[in-house]
């Protein structure tokens, strides 16, 4: 049975749909006994009892090429999360408009980049993506960045020294997978100082390397002061995110975010899972957590063809005799 988590949160429960994050669960095993239908008419069938039944238990099968593995993670301590922890009203401080990462958050930073490089995580990752915020860019190019930056004039860094009070060094654009900024990404949008991004020129100068092209606004036009998104516009505008990525070609993808958008976001699937699996996709992430996940196009919305199938035995046809007879004895049956 399928197990595929769906987002019926927001769209008609028959109606194709994707993404889908996928999980395991229990299996169970239909029999059937003493019915005269060929092969093909019991798939059938069984497809269609299962629409019905309950989705909770089985494996599924997907093709590999209609799939992308996701690392989720969460950006590091930032200066708003001190007091914010103990405080939600501390959130709305102008004090913490666009929060950067603090000492602590830097040491959570360098913990994920050598678990990163020692699981071997590093270079299987095609793409980064990043929330414009200053806490996630740093987060992003201090877990995902090159090594030992040296000023060449042919290679910018990826972060400049200090970038955002840091106290740390330039990081290097070398031998590392690309960073690209999206805004869907962002974390709850409105009221809070915390979550307004600063202009995107101000970036690109601490960030020379992050390819801030899908950014259409150099001013943050999506944060409002006087109006919060709501938590349905915040959980739709992650599905068009999920969506989004299958335009994008890489198949393994780091995005560095925010702990309401992921919440949020992925409250809206494993309804069809088992509760435990549904509470592993989307309880709350720790500051620079990372959360591997496979999402599954269901839909077809990508058209990358397979690159690891083969077509096998050349030219088709049936191999006699054994599968003439084989198809023969369907027949009869």
């Amino acid at each position: 049975m399928s197990i595929g988590v769906n987002s019926s949160h927001f769209l008609p429960r028959h109606q194709p749909i994707s993404p889908t994050f996928v999980s395991s669960s229990s299996s169970s095993i239909i029999v059937y006994n003493k019915i005269p239908v060929r092969l093909s008419q019991r798939l059938h069938l069984l497809s269609l009892l299962r629409s019905d039944m309950d989705t909770s238990a089985g494996p599924s099968l997907f093709p590999l090429h209609r799939c992308k593995t996701l690392h989720l993670v969460r950006h590091a301590q930032g200066i708003h999360n001190v007091d914010g922890d103990k405080n939600y009203k501390a959130y709305m401080s102008p004090e913490f408009f666009d929060a950067h990462i603090t000492p602590l958050g830097w040491q959570q930073v360098d913990n994920l980049r050598k678990h990163v490089h020692e699981s071997g995580l590093s270079k299987r990752i095609d793409l980064v993506i990043a929330s414009p915020l200053l806490r996630t860019l740093q987060t992003a190019v201090g877990v995902f960045g090159g090594e030992g930056y040296t000023d060449r004039m042919d290679v910018l860094p990826l972060m400049v020294a200090n970038a955002g009070n840091s106290g740390r060094a330039a990081i290097s654009s070398l031998n590392c997978p690309p960073i690209v900024a999206v805004e869907l990404c962002r974390e709850h949008l409105g009221v809070h100082p915390c979550d307004k991004r600063r202009n995107i020129s101000d970036y690109q100068f601490l960030f020379p390397a992050v390819d801030f092209s899908l950014i259409e606004s150099d001013e943050d036009t999506w944060w409002k002061a006087d109006i919060r998104e709501t938590k349905e516009e915040l959980a739709a505008r992650g599905l068009k995110f999920l969506n989004w990525l299958w335009t994008r070609k890489e198949k393994e993808i780091a995005i560095v975010t925010h702990s309401g958008f992921l919440f949020h976001s992925l409250s809206a699937f494993g309804n069809d899972c088992h509760p435990l699996v549904k509470k592993e996709i989307c309880k709350h992430f720790a500051n620079c957590e990372l959360r591997s996940m496979v999402i599954v196009d269901r839909s077809m919305i990508g058209s990358d063809p397979s690159t690891t199938n083969y077509p096998g035995k050349i030219p088709s046809g049936l191999d006699h005799p054994s599968e003439v007879v084989d198809e023969k004895d369907e027949e009869r049956t």
